[in-house]
């Protein structure tokens, strides 16, 4: 899990999560203090809280440039990308290292707030596991009758605490995300997390794809106190998609992320000794059957 030492070309590694590792200019004092920051996706996989090998070869670049189209396509969202080159005399200098190139966003430093913005269109998953006890999601209560992979009547807003590294996320109420960044802050969350996914439906509905669920991240700008979409966003690492054509005819599990390394995982790997034992490593098959995936995606929302 070691990240690309990028000290020769200005940037000082800061840590490093499962699948991505963020860098701050040489020469600032630390992240806290930093304008900005590099964000480098790997081509790490991540299942069950375990880091898998081998890695999924591409992966880094097909999530950076799903994230970048995602942006362009939310006009008027504020996001934390920030110019990635600049003029130097008459030439133009590329800000981000020619050995990160395509699989790294510049972007802007906030102040992140600790929540995971989760919002679900369909009945799937955890939240289909939840239902089926108390036919409820995230304590949500959702109407009788519902099947997997149904269509709920609305979209929920289901927030997660964002827990430190090494330990489990957890979902809360929306109360509880009140007394994490007050009212107001919340009830923003809340609302340009259900806009910002309406919006994404819609155009990926546009595509022949459905998304059914997603998580997004926000910080507040330091300079205007802005709420900023932040983070990688509508990835099929971070969402849910299915193909509509696919969801009609009834397979309502194949979809475009790391889903098939799950069900590999499930099947060839008992984590239930004492103690647990570490993952096998993924068949060359299933590494690239994944990868197809991901780039079907792509295909498929950006057409290139």
């Amino acid at each position: 899990m070691n990240a690309i030492d990028l000290t020769a070309d200005g940037w000082t590694h800061a840590y490093s999560g499962k699948v991505r590792d963020l860098y701050f200019e040489t020469g600032t004092a630390d992240l806290a203090s930093a304008g900005r920051v590099l964000l480098v996706a790997s081509d790490r996989v991540s299942a069950f809280d375990h880091v898998l090998s081998p890695g999924i070869p591409g992966k880094g670049e097909l999530l950076t440039t799903l994230s970048l189209w995602w942006f362009d396509q939310l006009e008027g969202v504020p996001n934390h990308l920030v110019a990635d080159h600049e003029l130097r005399g008459d030439s133009v200098r590329d800000l981000i290292p020619d050995a990160v190139a395509g699989r790294a966003m510049l972007a802007r430093t906030l102040d992140m707030f600790p929540i995971e913005c989760v919002v679900r269109g369909y009945l799937v998953g955890s939240g289909w596991l939840e239902y089926q006890k108390s036919q409820t999601v995230c304590g949500i209560a959702l109407p009788a009758g519902l099947a997997n992979g149904d269509r709920l009547p609305e979209p929920i807003y289901t927030p997660a605490w964002k827990a430190p590294m090494g330990e489990h996320d957890e979902n809360i109420s929306f109360e509880r995300t009140v007394d994490l960044v007050g009212r107001g802050v919340a009830e923003a969350l809340r609302t340009l997390s259900l806009e910002v996914f309406s919006r994404a439906s819609a155009i990926a509905e546009s595509r022949g794809v459905i998304l059914a669920d997603t998580k997004f991240e926000f910080g507040a700008n330091r300079d205007t106190g802005v709420i900023t979409l932040a983070d990688e966003v509508l990835t099929s690492d971070s969402s849910r998609y299915w193909d509509a054509a696919t969801y009609a005819a009834g397979n309502r599990t194949d979809s475009f992320d790391k889903q098939i390394v799950r069900n590999w995982l499930s099947a060839n790997w008992d984590q239930r000794g004492v103690p647990p034992s570490l993952p096998p490593s993924l068949p060359p098959a299933i590494v690239e059957q994944t990868a197809a995936r991901y780039r079907e995606l792509i295909q498929r929302l950006t057409g290139s």
